[in-house]
């Protein structure tokens, strides 16, 4: 009997977890339910527009999605279109792999300002996420950013570069009307440690300095490496090739460009500051002076510093958010689980219910770690579970969801909006344009032939 599995979200996680059960010798039935019309996650909606290298791997996700054994089931939603208890009578198993896109707190004074982002929501702007406002407030000077990961170097990069050059990737217009007609001339990015311990890739790093309209300023003051910092690079290839760049650049002279970004290092944040004159909103950013004290970490060193920005953006990591019917760690912000067998309050594992991906382990890895929670994760799903589910047909599942008038986006309806946005790019001289309306995307996918 074929076993039937659901895994919710589409996202790079659910979908290597599909990968990995049609590769299986078991015979086995997928259904992929995502929230969103559209698949990917975080490679559609967490990359920045001008990284479409990176989106290459929705390439190799999409062969997985075409394959006859998995649907994908968009715009649907656990616990508003369908309860947990429900998926459990048409399938055997239920894997949840919905990643993680919260903003973690920074935990200052300050945080919950006007002009205060995290730089999830910000990301979702410019990726064009059907969830989020279409206008982003891009009216001040200068901004901070909070973070040394990628994901920090991509808000500061996006904050800082041209309207016109993001003009040849994949924003919609309104995307393209926020930058283009944004204000910011200086994007400060601060980091509490020393430059020996930034996240940054190199390559991210190095691409700062690509845009001809954006200065990469790293500040001498701080700039310290010590014994520890030089043990660590030697034990991290990247970590050495991040301290050789900005070693580079530290006192270089700027060129005169409109646009700055400037790296601070051993500056912590300790208070978002209100605007005196615009009660409610960010008017600064204070921080405090770190030192190194020699086994990696800092310490405070009293000596504070008041910044003038007008907007902060804090990029200190993503979290993953409870599901209903699912058991949650709110303090470590995952699926309490067992190589992926999800546990219950008593520590037992709940039969036919997983996790893999970001909400099993935390936001931290790339896509070679998400390949790796899901083989563990499918190795003990197929090593536990028999076939159980009383309502086995795929047209059950349809039936459920007609009956409750869920507006499906099916895999069909994924490629008609595929190749409409890939249509509008080519109008444009571009490679895709994306559709940010939900209600659009699914009009879209849902017309035989695109307009």
């Amino acid at each position: 009997m074929t076993l039937r599995v659901a895994i919710v979200g589409g996202g790079p996680a659910g979908i290597y977890a599909a990968d990995q059960l049609i590769k299986s010798e078991t015979d086995v039935s997928v259904d992929l339910l995502e929230r969103l019309p559209a698949p990917f996650g975080l490679v559609r909606y967490g990359v920045a527009p001008d990284h479409p290298r990176i989106k290459e791997i929705i390439k190799a996700l999409q062969r997985v999605i075409a394959h006859p054994d998995v649907r994908f089931l968009g715009n649907v939603e656990l616990g508003v279109d369908v309860k947990l208890e429900d998926l459990r009578q048409y399938y055997d198993a239920v894997v949840v792999a919905t990643g993680a896109m919260a903003d973690r707190d920074l935990g200052v004074p300050g945080e919950d300002l006007a002009g205060s982002h995290g730089a999830a929501d910000f990301v979702s702007w410019y990726d064009a996420h059907p969830d989020v406002p279409r206008a982003w407030p891009l009216q001040a000077t200068s901004v901070a950013v909070l973070g040394v990961g990628n994901v920090a170097l991509d808000v500061a990069r996006v904050l800082a570069k041209t309207g016109e050059e993001m003009l040849s990737t994949d924003i919609p217009e309104h995307v393209y009307q926020g930058l283009r007609d944004k204000t910011i001339t200086d994007v400060h990015v601060f980091a509490r440690r020393g430059p020996a311990y930034a996240k940054f890739s190199p390559l991210e790093l190095r691409e700062l300095a690509h845009s001809p309209n954006v200065d990469v300023i790293v500040h001498p003051e701080g700039f310290e490496v010590d014994e520890h910092s030089m043990q660590h690079i030697q034990k991290n290839k990247q970590s050495k090739m991040v301290l050789d760049t900005l070693a580079n650049w530290v006192g270089r002279d700027p060129e005169g460009k409109p646009h700055r970004i400037h790296l601070h290092f051993l500056e912590q944040p300790v208070e978002i500051l209100e605007d005196a004159d615009r009660p409610g909103t960010v008017g600064g950013l204070r921080t405090e002076r770190t030192e190194l004290v020699g086994d990696g970490s800092v310490a405070g060193t009293g000596e504070i510093t008041d910044w003038d920005v007008q907007q902060v953006y804090r990029a200190v990591g993503y979290r993953s958010t409870a599901l209903p019917g699912v058991p949650f760690d709110h303090t470590a912000a995952v699926v309490p689980n067992d190589g992926g067998r999800v546990l219950d309050l008593d520590g037992d594992a709940i039969p036919g219910l997983f996790v893999t991906g970001w909400i099993k382990r935390g936001p931290v890895g790339l896509i070679g770690h998400t390949k790796s929670d899901a083989a563990e994760t499918v190795a003990h799903l197929l090593a536990t579970t028999t076939p159980t589910a009383p309502l086995r047909a795929p047209a059950d599942v349809d039936a459920y969801f007609a009956e409750r008038r869920v507006e499906v986006a099916t895999g069909a309806s994924w490629e008609r909006l595929d190749q409409h946005e890939i249509a509008l790019g080519e109008q444009a001289g571009r490679t895709r344009i994306k559709v940010a309306s939900r209600r659009e995307m699914l009009d879209i996918g849902s017309t035989a032939t695109p307009e």
